[in-house]
C-alpha cells in the first residue's frame, strides 16, 4: 500500500530491497547451473537458457519498461486545455497538491483548446528523457485526439490517465498496458439533475435555452441528452434554442445575450452544460436587468458555488475537479511504482464513472471550501470513488 509523504522511505526501502533479493535470486540460480554441470553439453545448455532468459527479459522490458521507478525519479505532468476556466485551475491545483505530497513537482501543460498544439506537447513529452517513468493525468480535447495520444504514450513506455473524453470502442484493457485508467463521469445524470433542478425552480412550466458545450465531447452529448430525458418528462417546459458556447465563458455570454434578444421574456431558465458558461449567461443576465432566470451548470467551481449561496445561480454538479487532478496522477504514481499493476485490474476499474453530487442553495455551504483528503491517494484507495464501468 502506497502511503503519502511520510512513509517514502519506506517506499523506496522495499522497492529497492524487493530489486535486490530479485537480483540475488536471479544470480543464485544462474550461477548454481553453471557450477554443477562438468558435462561440456549441460554447460551449453545452461548458456543457451540464459540467451533465453536474456530475450526474455528484453522482451519484457521493451513491454512493460525496466522495473519498478524509484519514486524520487517519477515525472508528473498535468495537461488540460487552459487555467483561465476555474475548474480546469482547480485540476491542476489538487494534482499540485498530490504531488506536493510525494515530495515532487507538477508540470502544467495547457493546450487552449487547439487539438494539434495538445498532442505535440504530448510528443514533446515522449521524446525527452525518463520516458518510463513519467505520468500524465491527460483531459483529451476531444473524443478523436484521445487515440494518437494512447498511441503515443504506449509505443513511448510513459503512463497514463485519461479523463473525460474518449472514444466508446478505445478501451486501456485492449493491450495498453501502460494506460492505466480512463475516468468520466456520467453525463446524462448530470445534465437530467441540473435540468431537473432548473425546472423545478422554475415551477414546472415555461421556456428555457440550452448552452452546449465541444459538441466532439461525450460530456457534452451526454449532458445534453440528460436534458433531453428532464424535457421529455416535463411537457411544459419549452427548449425556445439551443447552440454551442465550447464551454468558454466570454462565448456563452455573446450567445446568450443573442438568445435574450431572440427570445426576450420566454426565457425563464438557462441551462449550461457548464459553470464557465452559466457564469457568462449570468454576466449577460445582470447586462440585462434580468434576475428571474434560473441558470445551471456542471463543474462547481468556486464562484458558482458562491452564487447558488447567494440564490443568484441554481444548480451545479460537482465532479470535484481538485480530486480529478490528484487522482490522475496518484494512479499513474502507484502504477510506475509498482504498487498497482494495471493489465491486473478488474475492467470496471480502469473505464469507470466516478462520484457526482448535486449542489444547490441548501447544501452550497458545504462545498464552499473543499478540501482534499489524501488518503484517497493512497495506493490501496485510488478506486474508492468509482460508481460504476461505463456504458458501452
Amino acid at each position: 500500500m502506497m502511503r503519502i509523504k511520510r512513509h517514502r522511505s519506506r517506499w523506496l526501502a522495499s522497492a529497492v530491497a524487493g530489486m535486490l533479493l530479485l537480483s540475488a535470486c536471479g544470480g543464485d540460480d544462474d550461477g548454481g547451473e553453471e557450477e554443477e554441470s562438468p558435462d561440456p553439453a549441460a554447460a551449453e545448455d545452461a548458456d543457451d537458457e540464459a540467451e533465453d532468459d536474456g530475450s526474455e527479459d528484453d522482451d519484457a522490458a521493451a513491454e512493460g519498461g525496466d522495473g519498478p521507478c524509484d519514486p524520487d525519479e517519477v515525472t508528473l505532468i498535468g495537461q488540460v486545455r487552459n487555467q483561465t476556466n476555474p475548474y480546469e485551475a482547480a485540476w491542476l491545483h489538487g494534482g499540485d497538491i498530490f504531488a506536493e505530497s510525494v515530495g515532487l513537482e507538477q508540470q502544467h501543460l495547457t493546450y487552449e483548446g487547439d487539438s494539434q498544439q495538445q498532442q505535440e506537447q504530448i510528443r514533446q513529452v515522449l521524446s525527452g528523457t525518463n520516458v518510463e517513468c513519467t505520468v500524465l493525468n491527460v483531459l483529451p480535447n476531444g473524443d478523436a485526439d484521445t487515440a494518437p495520444i494512447v498511441a503515443g504514450t504506449t509505443d513511448a513506455q510513459a503512463w497514463l490517465v485519461t479523463q473525460w473524453n474518449k472514444p466508446a470502442d478505445l478501451n486501456p484493457w485492449d493491450g495498453h498496458d501502460r494506460w492505466v485508467a480512463h475516468i468520466t463521469y456520467d453525463g446524462e445524470e448530470a445534465g437530467y439533475m441540473i435540468a431537473q433542478a432548473m425546472i423545478d425552480a422554475m415551477g414546472g412550466s415555461g421556456g428555457i435555452v440550452a448552452l452546449q458545450g465541444i459538441l466532439d465531447t461525450a460530456a457534452a452529448q451526454e449532458r445534453f441528452a440528460g436534458l433531453q430525458r428532464a424535457l421529455e418528462e416535463n411537457p411544459d417546459v419549452e427548449l425556445l434554442d439551443e447552440q454551442t458556447a465550447n464551454f468558454d465563458r466570454s462565448e456563452a455570454l455573446n450567445v446568450t445575450r443573442t438568445l435574450l434578444t431572440a427570445h426576450g421574456d420566454a426565457v425563464g431558465g438557462i441551462w449550461a452544460a457548464n459553470d464557465d458558461m452559466a457564469l457568462g449567461a449570468i454576466q449577460a443576465l445582470e447586462a440585462a436587468d434580468r434576475d428571474d432566470v434560473a441558470v445551471v451548470g456542471i463543474d462547481a467551481v468556486p464562484e458558482a458555488i458562491d452564487l447558488i449561496s447567494e440564490g443568484a445561480m441554481t444548480a451545479t454538479v460537482s465532479s470535484d475537479g481538485p480530486w480529478q487532478g490528484g487522482i490522475g496522477l496518484a494512479m499513474g504514481y502507484c502504477a510506475a511504482t509498482d504498487h498497482i499493476d494495471p493489465p491486473s485490474l478488474d475492467n470496471t476499474n480502469r473505464a469507470f464513472y466516478a462520484q457526482q453530487i448535486l449542489i444547490e442553495e441548501s447544501n452550497a455551504g458545504d462545498f464552499a471550501t473543499p478540501q482534499l483528503d489524501l488518503g484517497e491517494f493512497e495506493c490501496d484507495r485510488v478506486f474508492d470513488r468509482v460508481t460504476g464501468p461505463i456504458d458501452q
